[in-house]
């Protein structure tokens, strides 16, 4: 799933490639991943992108006096640049391709989903706040006002476990499964950890681990090619995706704890005083 730096990567290629540039035709192909019917995606037409905004997981193309194009990219999404488009309307069918954005030179970019979970959505809009996912969405965690206090402020009585509370796009935007393992990490916590059982000094190590592991990552992507942004997403990465092999910082194996539809990966000797957590999945499978 694209998070934080890798959607703030494509906010700035967009910036480069479609900024002053007119929308001529926008085509959809899968009609479930619109989620939005007023206005009609044709309103987007004739219109000049001015500016290119990414709130949390969710990009947001402004165009001059017209309506908005907000995409979120879920879990199976993608973004394919195009110096030139195919010929010809694209036809609907079973592969990946959902909703295609052409300018007047020519280019553009097709927006694809793989797999069977259909959860791709784009919204026309005449402001982004109409759109429910970003209406809700927390604080940036790598805004200029996102300091330390407000982190504590944020985890001060949340009841759940650390893992769950970093993915929450409601407490704070951005982080998804991949970057809260490698937050989580660096901050040598377990992810089972009740967020509000933080000391200051643990408040302090995970503010620090958040800011620096996502701003390391964003500067990993800046400037990379939309297409290849996944590749350097996944080569970046310290545990999360890495069961089995050693870790980075001690050598110890990474462990994983699976559930119903992700898992979590982590270093005991990093992160739970050297025990294993309990994969609940696996248990059930075993009794």
């Amino acid at each position: 799933m694209p998070e934080l730096p890798e959607v703030e990567a494509l906010k700035d290629f967009l910036t480069e490639h479609l900024v002053g540039h007119e929308i001529v035709r926008v085509l959809p192909v899968a009609i479930s991943v619109l989620k939005t019917y007023d206005p009609p995606l044709s309103a987007l037409e004739g219109h000049e992108v001015t500016v290119v905004r990414r709130y949390g997981k969710f990009l947001d193309l402004a165009t001059a006096d017209g309506p908005h194009l907000v995409t979120h990219l879920a879990r199976a999404g993608w973004l394919h640049w195009k110096d030139r488009l195919p010929d010809g309307p694209p036809r609907p069918g079973k592969g990946p391709l959902a909703l295609r954005v052409a300018l007047e030179t020519g280019a553009g970019f097709d927006l694809t989903e793989a797999g069977t979970q259909k959860r791709l959505a784009v919204y026309v809009v005449a402001d982004p706040q109409e759109v429910p996912g970003v209406a809700r969405l927390g604080p940036d965690p790598l805004a200029d006002d996102f300091g330390e206090r407000r982190l504590a402020e944020l985890l001060a009585g949340e009841r759940r476990q650390l893992k769950g509370a970093l993915r929450d796009q409601s407490l704070i935007a951005g982080v998804g499964n991949a970057y809260s393992d490698e937050i989580l990490h660096a901050a040598r916590m377990s992810p089972f950890k009740l967020a509000a059982s933080l000391s200051e000094e643990e408040t302090g190590r995970l503010y620090a681990a958040l800011r620096d592991t996502l701003t390391e990552a964003v500067e990993r992507s800046r400037g990379v090619a939309a297409g290849r942004l996944k590749a350097e997403k996944k080569s970046g990465l310290r545990v999360h995706g890495r069961t089995g092999e050693p870790c980075p910082v001690c050598g110890d194996t990474i462990r994983e704890v699976s559930f119903a539809d992700s898992s979590l990966q982590y270093c005991p000797t990093c992160q739970t005083g050297g025990k294993p957590l309990a994969d609940r999945r696996m248990s059930r499978l075993l009794k």
